[in-house]
């Protein structure tokens, strides 16, 4: 059955050199195990972090 609450996070990754792709995938892994669901991401300038939109039913 599909909800038609939500609730929303923001999560800021700061990306830098040497910054691991499996240190992302792992934060996305203990988000997903909580219920949030990846939606969006959206990086504004190569030296900004990326900031990645989640949202779980209420």
């Amino acid at each position: 059955m599909a909800s038609d609450r939500w609730s929303y996070q923001v999560v800021e990754v700061k990306a830098f050199f040497g910054t691991k792709p499996e240190m992302v995938q792992e934060r996305l892994t203990q988000l997903g195990l909580q219920g949030w669901e990846l939606v969006a991401v959206l990086q504004t300038h190569p030296f900004k972090p990326v900031q990645l939109y989640l949202k779980k039913p209420l």
